[in-house]
């Protein structure tokens, strides 16, 4: 007997003894869930059949009589999908486990899977050897004292610290803040198409009662009185939270979600709900496509849309965004807001929709970099809701100045950098910090973004298997529904390889902010926004400059061909340790006033 031969011999006893035991493992734990799902059907009628349970192929819900319609020669047309080669003994061999395989499936298809039930495995961006969060809170802005502007349009672009000064020293109330916030929606948000729902009633009943408390004495924090809105992927009770999506847009939340909570026990006031891509990608969503107030003409980029299209207009004081890979930097960019997506785990995202658990970040979006620590001060803190959620204090202290700090930056980043870059890197170098050259890992970042797609599909599996994906407005190769389905054939055991390599990212990345404090680069350079993202290390990113560009879609390139420029901002961005925020914040407010741009408004909302 070869070699080959013995290769192709099937362990046929082992084989069948193992293929019976998870049959009839498997159809003991499928019966009760397909009986139950099959009743139900019955009873409300399906528009796939009765004899198909919603959501599972037919050949999955009557067991082994319809998967055995498997052959060897299947399996050998899968292996050029996976990227495989068996011999036909070895197929042979595989068939009964890859037809009990299949019954697992329908088992788990069977199982009721809401989008806040989370896996049980959670990311922990924490190695080791990470850095630790502070000891304490602190939150000391730097001292600002400015007189009331005499215009609504001045009152509507200051920061949120300011304003909050003015409603402590009786300038102006949380009311009338409130309705000129309003009016400024009323007036331009249609124009942007950058809110889903606006709350006019909640938010003058809380301006009110934030007014009540000051008039008393009571004084809830930096925030109190404060108008802002909310990414339309976190739930804000008895309000339309619709997730941006088609097959959700009528879905009312029950309860508010952690960081509405906290901004409400903090007094701050909720104007409405802003645009989120469908499914937190892009900028297009149910209703249209959400604008760039510095070009109508194209996108706001997203997911946060309508936060950073709603706060660059001054049609709120700040908002919430969210993040899994891009969408707090990628619509600050495109809208020059100032956005900070915090260390993964910092700010819970109970009552968020779960798009990539071991991803999603919920973060501010604001105009001004102190304004961000103020958020921050607020919504950060451990919630036992939230199984990837961080006891670390949140400090911010931007009273002192930055000697003592070290600003890395790498060399290459900066060869084909725009003069708005370069500019940045030159004004970091007079900040009083001390820069220093750092080598960024050379790592296959963009392999990981799988591990976006296959969480995602997961969290809307039922959009795939229902067939509902194609209600979706977005529907080209790189939309959602395409992805979904096309990452199903991505193997389990290459879904772990990944992960590993993701903890290798970790670890190299992590090793990059040894001796340093924070990081300075061109926002999309040397694939740091992805690597970044799957670290869960911080990042600010801020409006340094200006630039004139062509209308462009969703994912940078030009439009049209029609050569017409606008003048358009520009970002850097400060990455920072695990827990860094502290510093990459007193950076980024520096380094705002070493730029003097971050006054400049877009001139049709001023």
């Amino acid at each position: 007997m070869t070699e080959q031969d013995k290769r192709e011999k099937p362990a046929a006893q082992h084989g069948d003894l193992r293929r019976d035991f998870l049959r009839k493992a498997t159809l003991g734990a499928l019966t009760v869930p397909l009986v139950s799902a099959c009743s139900q059907q019955s009873s409300q009628g399906s528009s796939k059949g009765d004899s198909q349970m919603q959501g599972v192929p037919q050949g999955l819900v009557k067991g082994e009589a319809e998967t055995g319609g498997l052959t060897v020669d299947t399996l050998a047309q899968a292996e050029k999908v996976l990227g495989l080669d068996y011999t036909g003994a070895e197929r042979e061999q595989m068939l009964g486990f890859v037809e009990s395989q299949l019954e697992l499936i329908a088992s788990i298809r069977a199982q009721a899977m809401p989008n806040d039930l989370s896996p049980a495995l959670t990311f922990d961006p924490r190695l080791p050897d990470s850095p630790q969060p502070p000891a304490q809170e602190v939150f000391s802005p730097a001292a600002e004292a400015t007189s009331l502007p005499s215009t609504d349009s001045e009152i509507a672009f200051a920061s949120a610290l300011s304003l909050g000064r003015w409603l402590r020293d009786g300038s102006i109330t949380s009311r009338r803040l409130t309705e000129l916030y309003l009016d400024r929606i009323e007036r331009f948000g249609g124009q942007l198409e950058c809110f889903v729902t606006v709350t006019p009633e909640l938010a003058l009943q809380q301006a009110d009662e934030a007014d009540r408390l000051l008039a008393a004495g009571t004084d809830k924090g930096p925030l109190h009185g404060i108008p802002y809105v909310m990414k339309d992927i976190i739930d804000t009770a008895g309000v339309r939270t619709s997730w941006g999506a088609e097959p959700y847009k009528d879905r009312i939340a029950g309860n508010d979600a952690t960081v509405t909570r906290l901004l409400r026990e903090g007094g701050a006031v909720h104007l409405a709900k802003s645009t989120a891509g469908a499914i937190a990608y892009g900028d297009i969503w149910f209703g249209g496509v959400t604008r760039n107030p510095w070009n109508p003409n194209e996108g706001s980029s997203g997911s946060s849309a309508g936060s950073a299209s709603a706060t660059a207009a001054g049609l709120c004081a700040f908002s919430i965004g969210t993040e899994t890979l891009g969408s707090i930097v990628s619509p600050s960019e495109r809208c020059g807001t100032t956005g900070l997506r915090p260390t993964f785990g910092r700010v819970s995202r109970s009552g968020a929709m779960a798009l990539c658990w071991s991803l999603d970040k919920i973060g501010p979006i604001c105009r001004y970099a102190e304004d961000t620590a103020a958020v921050m001060s607020v919504i950060n803190g451990y919630d036992a809701s939230d199984p990837s959620s961080l006891r670390s204090n949140f400090a911010y202290d931007g009273t002192s100045d930055l000697s003592g700090l070290t600003i890395g930056f790498v060399p290459g980043w900066y060869e084909n950098a725009d003069d708005v870059d370069k500019a940045a890197l030159e004004a970091a170098r007079g900040l009083g910090a001390s820069l220093r050259e750092i080598a960024w890992p050379d790592l296959p970042y963009g392999d990981l973004t799988t591990i976006v797609l296959a969480e995602a599909a997961a969290a809307f599996a039922e959009l795939t298997l229902e067939n509902r994906d194609d209600e979706l407005t977005w529907q080209d190769d790189n939309a959602w529904p395409n992805s979904w389905r096309g990452v199903r054939f991505y193997s389990a055991v290459d879904y772990i390889q990944l992960d590993r390599l993701r903890r290798r990212v970790m670890r190299e990345v992590g090793a990059t902010f040894d001796g340093i404090d924070a990081l300075i680069g061109p926002s999309f350079a040397g694939g740091a926004l992805t690597a970044t993202n799957f670290t869960g290390h911080p990042c600010l990113a801020l409006k340094a400059g200006f630039a004139d560009r062509p209308t462009r879609t969703i994912f940078g390139q030009p439009a049209d061909e029609s050569g017409e420029t606008f003048r358009v901002p520009r970002s850097t961005s400060i990455w920072g340790p695990l827990f860094g925020e502290n510093a990459i914040v007193r950076v980024g407010a520096a380094l705002e006033r070493e730029l003097g741009v971050s006054n400049e408004h877009p001139a049709a909302f001023i």
